[in-house]
């Protein structure tokens, strides 16, 4: 079997049994259920939510994006080997241990397969938000460039780059485009203050302006989890993305949950420890690949300015990455997921076909 054969990088194909298209993101791809059959589910598995709550199967592929394109490999490598069992792996971990620690449920209610998740549907809160512990990335370019205020908060003067931060920061950014609201534009992906958040918190679809500090205080308990999980592997947790959502449970009661993936080398950056000591900064994230394009292609700068998107879209169809490059990202998404679940990531040959099997034997949802 190819290399390329053991890569999931078609994921909206399979035959689950729903009434509306497949939606398929950059990686993962979500199959909404009938009604019958979440209902069914709901009471066979016995999840803990409201006997009507429309449930989707949401499928993970290995493919790469990074700068808003999707990358391939040369031999017909379409995505990273890898890299989904990876990313589910680690969310899998970190949604546990909030679980246990008490912080917030997950969206995610059964995991038939590595590659598989059954989610609830949940009414999500339109903020990305971002927890940064070190100074580094776009913030570091801003405050070089001199400045000081980011997202309402005032840094100091004197900072190094990738120096730890006097305190952990949250820079929230919009998900999606926010329509109404005063001083921000209706673009998607825009940094908001904490002020914008509290002031217009029914437009960011928060249910009360209480439940701002409830996010405030799952971001800062969830960041600190993972950090001192990560240090105790000596890996540096720099900065992470969280979403949040809405689900409703058995009892009726509302409740905030963690959304998306959590702590993963996509979501997040982490370095490895010995390293930054030394003051090299070995990225264990997809970071260490964004860089890697940036030294590959002549000129950069197609990567990094919005206004050469068709030249981007280009560059990253026409352009087959060197197998090794694959490799050597495979190796970090692998290597990381394994010192965090602390054992081998199982892969599989053939990821597709074990899928297909578990989701018509054990919960009825193929036909044939």
């Amino acid at each position: 079997m190819s290399l390329a054969d053991k890569v999931l990088a078609v994921n909206d194909d399979l035959p689950i049994r729903t009434d509306v298209p497949v939606h398929s993101g950059k990686v993962r791809s979500v199959y909404w259920l009938t009604e019958e059959d979440s209902r069914r589910l709901i009471q066979e598995k016995g999840y803990d939510v409201a006997a009507d709550a429309p449930l989707a199967i949401m499928v993970i592929s290995d493919r790469i994006s990074a700068f808003e394109c999707i990358w391939h490999g040369e031999g017909g490598i379409q995505g990273i080997p890898g890299k989904g069992a990876a990313l589910n792996a680690i969310s899998n971990h970190w949604f546990k241990l909030f679980r246990e620690q008490g912080l917030a449920d997950s969206h995610i209610l059964d995991i038939p397969h590595p590659f598989v998740w059954i989610v609830q549907k949940a009414k999500p809160v339109m903020i990305e938000a971002i927890c940064r512990q070190y100074i580094t990335g776009s913030m570091w370019r801003a405050y070089d460039k001199g400045e000081r205020e980011f997202c309402g908060i005032q840094l100091p003067d004197n900072l190094q780059k990738d120096q730890k931060l006097p305190e952990l920061l949250i820079t929230p950014s919009t998900k999606g485009i926010i329509s109404g609201v005063p001083g921000i534009p209706e673009v998607d992906d825009v940094n908001i203050t904490r002020d914008d958040i509290a002031n217009n918190f029914e437009a960011f679809q928060f249910k009360s302006a209480d439940d701002i500090a409830q996010y405030e205080k799952l971001l800062k308990e969830g960041f600190n989890v993972i950090s001192e999980e990560l240090a105790k592997l000596d890996q540096v947790f720099v900065d992470t993305k969280f979403e949040f959502g809405y689900v409703t449970d058995a009892a009726g009661n509302e409740k905030l949950i963690y959304m998306d993936e959590v702590g993963t080398p996509d979501s997040s950056r982490i370095w490895d420890g010995p390293n930054y000591r030394e003051g090299k900064v070995i990225e264990n994230s997809k970071e260490g690949f964004r860089q890697m394009l940036l030294n590959h292609f002549p000129d950069p700068d197609i990567l990094l300015n919005k206004n050469r998107m068709e030249e981007r879209y280009a560059l990253a169809r026409d352009n087959a990455l060197p197998e090794a490059v694959m490799m050597k990202v495979s190796e970090t998404y692998v290597g990381i997921a394994e010192k965090i679940i602390g054992g081998k990531l199982v892969l599989s040959d053939n990821p597709k076909a074990e899928i297909i099997d578990i989701l018509r034997d054990q919960y009825g949802l193929i036909d044939g």
